[in-house]
């Protein structure tokens, strides 16, 4: 399989060749362009995280129920796939690590990833903040989509990212969600909201645009319904 990202970073998609018999597993509604023979179907993901189970997990997410896998029969086979919003892409190579993910920071992965909804995802909704995560571990490539711009950052002791613009994190960091400032009432007249804070050692990938702030902003200014 060869992934190549084209029109970086603020419209990014990504043209994807595989090889005879290979397949990609993307979220539904993301492919805009293939090869006419490549096979085309609908899963709810077998194996870790799979099942209807895996599924309405990944609904309560705020992903899609389903997932759509593309199968190449010949060498060659070629497809097109872009996100939602407009930002950049990254591929990210899992080798039998973890990788926590945001849940809609994820765009698509080799058959041979798993994707599961993990306790992360639950400590975000107890704390208050209506993000999730998915735990994706496995073999093979992972395709994750930004909203804006996407770098990352190499954390060695303790790092603080606002939560609206973390795309993922290596499971080798431990974290914990909290108020940016001291004080709670500081922090919402400053406009900031939780934040993540991560220990230990490993990388986090970060979003140049909150998603959620962007949606406030322009829900503001459309007429009611």
């Amino acid at each position: 399989m060869e992934i190549k990202l084209l029109h970086q970073p603020d419209s990014a998609i990504a043209q994807i060749l595989l090889n005879a018999g290979e397949e990609i597993v993307a979220e539904a509604g993301s492919m805009i362009a293939m090869s006419g023979y490549i096979n085309t179907s609908t899963t709810l993901r077998r194996g870790k995280g799979g099942g209807v189970f895996g599924g309405l997990k990944r609904m309560l997410a705020g992903e899609s129920l389903f997932l759509s896998v593309f199968r190449s029969p010949t060498q060659g086979g070629e497809i097109f796939l872009a996100p939602h919003l407009m930002g950049d892409l990254l591929v990210y190579e899992m080798k039998g690590q973890e990788l926590v993910v945001q849940a809609t920071s994820y765009l698509a992965s080799a058959s041979s990833v798993d994707i599961d909804l993990g306790f992360q995802g639950f400590k975000s909704f107890f704390s208050g903040e209506a993000i999730f995560w998915l735990s994706i571990s496995g073999h093979g490539p992972v395709i994750l989509t930004s909203f804006g711009g996407i770098y990352d950052i190499d954390v060695a002791g303790e790092y603080i990212v606002d939560t609206g613009h973390i795309v993922a994190f290596e499971k080798s960091l431990d974290f914990e969600i909290t108020k940016a400032g001291s004080s709670l009432i500081g922090a919402f007249l400053g406009g900031e909201g939780l934040v993540c804070r991560f220990k230990g050692k490993g990388k986090v990938y970060c979003q140049t645009h909150n998603p959620g702030a962007f949606g406030s902003r322009i829900g503001s200014q459309l007429p009611a319904r």
